[in-house]
């Protein structure tokens, strides 16, 4: 499947902003699956510099500075990316769970040390003891870790609500397991922290998702948004496993991965620093459109 993605994020300031500095993570990552063909930033005012780097964990990351008074910023991405679907793993072909999570503490591979960064808190997710308690209801014993995984992702997706006015980009976990309510980065957060809470590995993933209208009604240019969900690592035969509690799926080439890191904090899309600005309003609009495929042109030759 091939997209164009557009996403343009607006600041609207009451006062002046002589000076600004930015990183963006807004450029989809390389991946076997997946192929950034194009990525493109657009930035008004313009930056007085502009720089591309990869950040810790291979995302790309680009970071700009603006030094003229401005009243408002426009910062707009555009990407050409193809996704090709991954084969599913059986889920009863995994490893018992338990076994991955001693062969993290105890092996020492260039893929399980890897991996095994991602077993601890991070500023976003934040454990506390009921998250065991509630992984361990599917999580029993000697369970292959990827059926416990797809079961405790419907779980959430079943018992939490999703409530864009329930949470906001700083509610911790424990909050949102006490309302379960939240949006897809609080869902993401929630079983990062429950599968870290019994010695597993998973990081959180940045990206967007293909929507899809009801039949026979447009697409809405401009009504998609940014997307969030979980990758665990499985053993290293299965590698790293990408689910989506939001929607109660594995990952497929709906999916388009932007950046993974610990939790949101590592990967958010624009974040900075500005001087003055008094109040200010961010308005931001994503489009995901499909490349349509080409009509094949009809057989002139009669053959």
């Amino acid at each position: 499947m091939k997209y164009k993605i557009t996403h343009t994020t607006k600041y609207a300031y009451s006062q002046a902003v002589p000076v600004c500095h930015n990183l963006v993570h807004l450029a989809p990552r390389a991946l076997p699956s997946q192929v950034c063909n194009e990525f493109q930033l657009l930035i008004h005012p313009e930056p007085f510099n502009i720089t591309h780097r990869k950040d810790y964990f291979g995302n790309d990351v680009s970071y700009f500075s603006i030094d003229q008074a401005h009243m408002g910023l426009s910062v707009t991405a555009t990407s050409e990316v193809s996704v090709m679907d991954v084969p599913l793993v059986t889920a009863a072909d995994t490893p018992p769970w338990e076994i991955v999570a001693q062969q993290l503490k105890e092996e020492h591979t260039a893929g399980v040390l890897d991996a095994y960064q991602f077993i601890f808190d991070s500023p976003g997710v934040k454990l506390f003891p009921e998250l065991t308690e509630y992984a361990k209801i599917s999580f029993q014993e000697n369970r292959p870790i990827l059926e416990a995984v797809l079961e405790l992702t419907a779980r959430i997706n079943k018992e939490f609500k999703y409530d864009p006015r329930a949470t906001n980009v700083n509610t911790e976990i424990s909050e949102v397991f006490e309302k379960q309510h939240g949006v897809c980065q609080d869902f993401a957060h929630f079983q990062i922290g429950c599968l870290r809470a019994l010695g597993l590995a998973a990081r959180y993933v940045s990206g967007y998702l293909r929507t899809n209208p009801p039949p026979g009604k447009p697409r809405l240019v401009g009504a998609d948004a940014s997307h969030a969900w979980l990758s665990v690592y499985c053993g290293e035969k299965a590698g790293w496993i990408d689910v989506d509690p939001t929607n109660n799926v594995q990952t497929s080439a709906d999916h388009i991965t932007v950046a993974w890191g610990r939790d949101y904090y590592d990967v958010c899309p624009i974040q900075g620093t500005i001087v003055g600005g008094g109040e200010h309003r961010m308005t931001v609009s994503v489009d995901v459109a499909p490349e349509e495929p080409q009509p094949v042109p009809p057989d002139t030759n009669g053959t």
